[in-house]
C-alpha cells in the first residue's frame, strides 16, 4: 500500500486537484470549507492504472492521498502528512510559478529524503501564452536542482477542464511501480495523526503504518503514555480489513483506552517494542537558502532552541552539536537533540527542526540513535566514529534492502547486490530467517550465500499476499457464484513482470494457505471466507430447474434447456457444488441420478455379462442420447470398456 502526499504553495490548487483525481473532498472541517484553505491533513484515495510495460490483466494499484495544508500558519500539520508518505505530488500553479512556501516545502521534502516525485502544473487553463508556461517550467526546474526532485517529472494538467489528469495519474503510477518498498521489520508503527470518537464503536485512531503489520484482534501499546489496548477493526480507504500493511493509511477502532487520553504524535506499537526518549542522536543537515531563496540563512548554534518535528509529534527541543560550534546553511554534522517532552523515535526515521521565531524551516536530517546511554562530550572522535558506523545501517539493513529490491530472487542473488562478505552475509542470513525477516520459498540449505532458493523479505510477503487477497477478493464480487480463481491466473495476476515458475509460486500459495490468506479448492484458489451463496431470486431459479431435472430423472433437460431455466453461472455454481453432473456437452444429470445409473449398470454387467446402449436405454426407459452419454461416461471412468457394441466391465 502507498501513500502519495500533496505539497506546494498555498491556493496553488492541491485540494482541487486531489478532488479531480479521486472525487474525494480532501476539507473535511467547517472552518476549511467556510475559509477554501486546508488547515489540517486531508485524505483521499484512488486507483491509479497498471504501470507502463505491465502485463496484460495487471490491477491498478490502490494508493492514499494526503493533503497538506499550504499556508505558512499551518505548516506544523504539513510536516505531520508527509512523514510517511512514498512520493511527492509536488503543486505548483502555472499562473504564479515558485513562492516561498513552494521553496520551504520543497525544503521539507529534500530533508526528509522522500524517495519520488510528480510535479503537476496546475492552472493550465489560467495560462494563454505559451512563452509563459516555458518561463515558470525553466524557473521550476531550475528551483528542483539539487534537491530530492531534481529529475521529476513536469505535467501540466487543469483541474477545472481535466487536462492532463490521466496523464498525471499514469505518470503517477510509474513513479510509484520503481519506488524503494516500504520497510518491513516485523515491528508495526502508527504515529497518530487524528483521534476521535465513533458512535457505536469507541476511540478511533488514523495514521500510516510502518515498520510491520497490524491485525485486527492484535494487543497494542500506546507511546508515550504506555496506555495498554486492542484493535478491534481496521479500515483502509473505508473499507474493513482484517490486516494493515506497511504505507497503508489506517483507521484503528482501539477497545481499552478513551479519546482524551490520546492526542497527535502518540504511537501505535506493540506493548514493549517501542520505548520515548527524551535524547537522541542524529545527523542533521542545514537548509541551504531560506524560503525566498536569498542565500545564506543564519548559522545553527550549538544549544539553540529549535521546535522538532517527526512522523506527527513535534516538541521544543535544544541542538547539541557534536563535532562543530556552529552549522552554517547547507552544511551537515552531528548533533543530539534534547527534547523538552518525549517522543517515540526509532533508528531511521526522519525529522524537522524550525526555527520557533520568527518560524522557518531551516533543517532536518535522520534518527540514528533513539536512545544514546548519555549527553556524549562534544567532539570525541570515537563518538563521531560510532556515529557514522551507525548511520550507514548494519549488515541486515543492507541484505534486507538487497532482497526487497529484487524479491522473489535466489538468495545468493540479494547477498551479490548486498555487498557483503561470504562470512557476514551467512551470520545475517542464518539470523534473518531464524527470526522470520527473511522466508525462504523452499528447502534451504548452507551455505546459504550461495543457495538458488528464491526468498523474500517479510515485507515483500506482506505485499505479495495482499496483492493475492485483493485479487481474489475482486474476483469473487465479479463471480460470486464461481468456486474461486484458476491458479494460473491468479499467479498470471500477481507476478508483474517477471514470470514466476510454477514451483515458486505453488510455495508462495503453501504460504499464504497456512496463514489462512487464501484457501485450495481443487484446482480453484479463492479467500478463505468465500462461499458460494444463492440470493432468493437465484434460489427460485434453481429450485424449479432441480424439479424439472427430478420430474424425468433419466430424460432431463438438456444443457441448452437448463440455461433457459436457470442461467450458465448457476449450472456451473450447481455443479460445482456437486448437485449436477455433466457427462456431454448437452447431457446433464442430477448427481444422485448419475450414481444411481453407474450402480444399477456394474450391477447388471456383473450379472449378464456384458450391456449394450439399447440395454442401458430400456433398462431406464431413456433415449439414445442419455444411454450413450452415461456408457461413455463409464468408459472414460475405466469402469467398462468396449467390445464391439458391448460393454463390460474392465
Amino acid at each position: 500500500m502507498r501513500v502519495i502526499g500533496t505539497a506546494g504553495h498555498v491556493d496553488h490548487g492541491k485540494s482541487t486537484l486531489v478532488r479531480a483525481l479521486t472525487g474525494i473532498d480532501p476539507d473535511r472541517l467547517r472552518e476549511e470549507k467556510e475559509r477554501e484553505m486546508t488547515i489540517d491533513l486531508g485524505f483521499a484515495w484512488l486507483t491509479l492504472p497498471p504501470p507502463q510495460g505491465a502485463p496484460a490483466g495487471t490491477i491498478g494499484e490502490s494508493v492514499g492521498v494526503i493533503d497538506v495544508p499550504g499556508h505558512i500558519d499551518f505548516i506544523k500539520n504539513m510536516l505531520a502528512g508527509v512523514g510517511g508518505i512514498d512520493a511527492a505530488l509536488f503543486v505548483v500553479a502555472a499562473d504564479e510559478g515558485v513562492m516561498p512556501q513552494t521553496r520551504e516545502h520543497l525544503a521539507i521534502l529534500d530533508l526528509i529524503q522522500v524517495p519520488a516525485g510528480v510535479v503537476a502544473l496546475t492552472k493550465t487553463d489560467a495560462v494563454t501564452e505559451e512563452d509563459w508556461l516555458e518561463l515558470v517550467e525553466a524557473d521550476l526546474r531550475e528551483t528542483l536542482a539539487g534537491t530530492c526532485l531534481a529529475r521529476a517529472l513536469i505535467v501540466p494538467v487543469s483541474s477545472r477542464t481535466g487536462h492532463g489528469l490521466n496523464q498525471l495519474k499514469q505518470t503517477l503510477a510509474d513513479v510509484l511501480a520503481v519506488a524503494p518498498a516500504r520497510r518491513d521489520r516485523g515491528q508495526p508503527r502508527l504515529p497518530v495523526d487524528r483521534t476521535f470518537s465513533v458512535a457505536g464503536f469507541g476511540t478511533v485512531v488514523t495514521g500510516t503504518l510502518s515498520d510491520g503489520v497490524f491485525r485486527v484482534g492484535d494487543e497494542v501499546e500506546i507511546v508515550p503514555g504506555g496506555l495498554k489496548a486492542r484493535i478491534r477493526s481496521l479500515q483502509t480507504h473505508k473499507r474493513a480489513v482484517e490486516m494493515g500493511l506497511p504505507g497503508s493509511r489506517l483507521a484503528i477502532n482501539l477497545t481499552g483506552v478513551h479519546p482524551d487520553q490520546l492526542a497527535r504524535g502518540m504511537v501505535v506499537a506493540r506493548p514493549g517494542a517501542l520505548q520515548p526518549t527524551l535524547l537522541a542522536d542524529v545527523r542533521l543537515r542545514l537548509v541551504a537558502a531560506d524560503v525566498k531563496g536569498e542565500a545564506g540563512g543564519a548559522p545553527l548554534r550549538h544549544n539553540q532552541a529549535v521546535d522538532f518535528f517527526s512522523g506527527a509529534a513535534e516538541a521544543p527541543a535544544r541542538i547539541r552539536l557534536l563535532d562543530a560550534e556552529t552549522l552554517p546553511p547547507g552544511a551537515t554534522g552531528w548533533a543530539q537533540v534534547r527534547l523538552e517532552t518525549p517522543i517515540a523515535l526509532a533508528a531511521g526515521d526522519r525529522f524537522i527542526i524550525r526555527q520557533p521565531s520568527p518560524s522557518l524551516t531551516i533543517g532536518g536530517g535522520q534518527i540514528v540513535n533513539p536512545h544514546p546511554i548519555r549527553r556524549w562530550r562534544r567532539f570525541q572522535q570515537d563518538v563521531i566514529a560510532q556515529l557514522e558506523t551507525l548511520a550507514h545501517g548494519t549488515p541486515t539493513d543492507l541484505l534486507l534492502h538487497a532482497l526487497a529490491a529484487v524479491e522473489p530472487a535466489p538468495l545468493k542473488a540479494a547477498v551479490e547486490r548486498s555487498g557483503l562478505d561470504a562470512a557476514t552475509a551467512e551470520d545475517v542470513l542464518a539470523t534473518a530467517i531464524a527470526e522470520g525477516q527473511v522466508i525462504p520459498l523452499g528447502v534451504v540449505q548452507p551455505p546459504l550465500v550461495k543457495s538458488n532458493t528464491p526468498a523474500v523479505s517479510l515485507g515483500g510477503w506482506h505485499g505479495l499476499a495482499a496483492r493475492m487477497a485483493d485479487v481474489l477478493t475482486e474476483y469473487h464480487a465479479a463471480y460470486p457464484l464461481r468456486p474461486g480463481m484458476a491458479r494460473e491466473e491468479l499467479k498470471s495476476r500477481v507476478q508483474g513482470r517477471e514470470k514466476w515458475a510454477a514451483k515458486l509460486f505453488n510455495e508462495l500459495v503453501a504460504r499464504g494457505v497456512a496463514e489462512e490468506i487464501l484457501a485450495e479448492d481443487g484446482d480453484f484458489l479463492r479467500r478463505p471466507g468465500h462461499r458460494i451463496a444463492f440470493t432468493a431470486e437465484q434460489q427460485a431459479r434453481v429450485d424449479a430447474l432441480l424439479a424439472a431435472f427430478r420430474r424425468q430423472p433419466f430424460t432431463p433437460p438438456s444443457f441448452a434447456e437448463s440455461v433457459a431455466l436457470a442461467d450458465a453461472e448457476l449450472i456451473s455454481a450447481l455443479m460445482y457444488q456437486g448437485v449436477l453432473t455433466r457427462l456431454t456437452e448437452d447431457v446433464l444429470f442430477l448427481k444422485e441420478t448419475c450414481d444411481a445409473m453407474i450402480a444399477r449398470i456394474v450391477a447388471f454387467i456383473k450379472e449378464h455379462g456384458s450391456m449394450t446402449v439399447a440395454q442401458v436405454r430400456d433398462e431406464f426407459d431413456t433415449s439414445r442420447k442419455y444411454a450413450l452419454a452415461i456408457m461413455e461416461h463409464l468408459d472414460e471412468r475405466r469402469v467398462t470398456r468396449r467390445v464391439g457394441d458391448e460393454r463390460v466391465l474392465r
